[in-house]
């Protein structure tokens, strides 16, 4: 004798609605006790729906990118008499254990519903913590999943090792390695980041063109902008900074800097103040290793400056920043920027970098959100400095001369409330000049 039974999505603690992203079974399947069913994934998190008994299904009552919750019917399961003998538990809570960054409480005790036929069986617990199965399709977390993304591998072409042939990071490297040693190339549907290609159009059809040829810097720097903007999450954190003391400073110390041969720009202080941040705020000065698990923390302070050249954007270093004066910050950005325009900049002079600085405030504007320089993980965007109304301690309004801020850094690194710290402080550095002797 056998009986159909329906097999019903489990407690699957906080999460409702969640996609359907692998079916693991067909009709006709045989499946043993504990089989993944489906895989389900979350915003965070994936979530493995295991069989609660084993038989054959008979028919799926869901498909790939189905959206379902607790209680979604999923497969009518045949299960022979012998099968029914040994007990399941049936008041075990499904469990779902954290991964990656999903964190979810401990669900309550499923009821069991009723169902067509005999009695409907709860599955055991559901975990985060996906294992492959032998299957048409991949068995990977989202993480690695995008590891491989951003590498350009095909994550259905790469066998797993793990857990009933879960694929692990070291999986993905060495399927990599593997090609790359083979003189292979990686192929990838999901090849250039799964960003759409270039837009292919004759625009000679709308009227008269000329096509102008991107400088080689432009071309270089495009291919690395591109690379950082897709595979760092950028956050921007806005602030500005009184630095009404300084620029009265700066005007009466200009002639001694002309005297010596070279300008006295407020960027040689910020330069000067992000030293003395990053000393303070040490996780600023990191970078993360290449397997994206660790991070290095620099003990030198090597600040980059960007420079706008007619050829386009370069980035040279100005080393052991926090050892030095400002005069001789802004002797030597000066001595950077003539050889970055003239094109004499080595590739040593534009490598090491530890932060950078974007200053548009000799063109304008009041904010924007500049790429962060890979390996770095923090760039700062300065924009031109304005004169505003702002109350004094005594609530008096006084007119101060307001610079702002654009700090944009790689959430993977940094949390937000430690952008705001650093920009914050980073301000105070620059509306005390006492602070940059600290």
């Amino acid at each position: 004798m056998s009986q159909i039974e329906i097999i019903k999505v489990p407690d699957i603690g906080d999460f409702d609605s969640v996609e359907i992203i692998e079916v693991l079974v067909a009709e006709g399947d045989s499946i043993n006790a504990d089989d993944v069913i489906i895989t389900l994934e979350s915003e965070k998190a994936t979530l493995e729906v295991p069989s609660p008994a084993s038989g054959v299904i008979k028919k799926l009552l869901v498909k790939l990118g189905d959206s379902v919750s607790q209680g979604t019917d999923m497969l009518e399961l045949e299960i022979s008499e012998s099968a029914n003998e040994e007990p399941k538990a049936v008041d075990e809570p499904a469990k779902v254990e954290k991964t990656e960054q999903a964190k979810v409480e401990k669900p309550t005790k499923t009821e069991t519903a009723e169902m067509p036929k005999e009695v409907t069986r709860k599955p055991p617990p559901v975990t985060l913590q996906a294992n492959n199965l032998t299957g048409k399709k991949a068995h990977a977390s989202p993480a690695i999943r995008k590891f491989a993304r951003e590498l350009g591998a095909d994550i259905n072409l790469i066998p797993g090792t793990g857990r009933k042939g879960r694929i692990t990071k070291n999986d993905v490297k060495s399927f990599i390695k593997q090609a790359l040693q083979s003189g292979g190339t990686i192929q990838s549907g999901a090849s250039n980041f799964d960003v759409l290609p270039p837009v292919n159009e004759d625009f000679s059809k709308y009227g008269d063109i000329e096509s102008v040829s991107l400088s080689r810097i432009q071309k270089i720097s495009g291919k690395y902008l591109h690379r950082n903007w897709v595979r760092i999450p950028h956050v921007t954190q806005f602030d500005e900074a009184d630095i009404t003391e300084l620029e009265q400073f700066r005007q009466d110390s200009k002639d001694e800097a002309k005297a010596q041969g070279f300008g006295l720009s407020p960027l040689a202080f910020i330069v000067k103040a992000v030293a003395v941040a990053l000393k303070k705020f040490p996780k600023f000065n990191s970078s993360l290793d290449a397997a994206e698990e660790n991070l290095i923390m620099k003990k030198y302070y090597h600040i980059g400056i960007a420079v706008d050249t007619p050829n386009g954007l370069v980035v040279p270093v100005i080393r052991d920043v926090l050892g030095k004066t400002v005069m001789e910050i802004a002797r030597e950005m000066s001595e950077l920027s003539v050889k970055a325009r003239d094109g004499k900049l080595a590739p040593s002079d534009m490598k090491g970098g530890c932060f950078s600085v974007s200053s548009l405030g000799g063109i304008g504007g009041t904010a924007f959100t500049p790429i962060i320089n890979a390996p770095e993980v923090a760039i700062l965007g300065v924009s031109r400095s304005q004169v505003k109304p702002v109350f004094n301690d005594k609530g008096e309004v006084k007119p101060r001369l307001m610079l702002p801020l654009s700090l944009s850094y790689d959430h993977r690194v940094i949390d937000g409330a430690d952008a705001a710290r650093f920009i914050v402080y980073l301000s105070t550095v620059l509306s005390d000049l006492k602070k940059m002797l600290l």
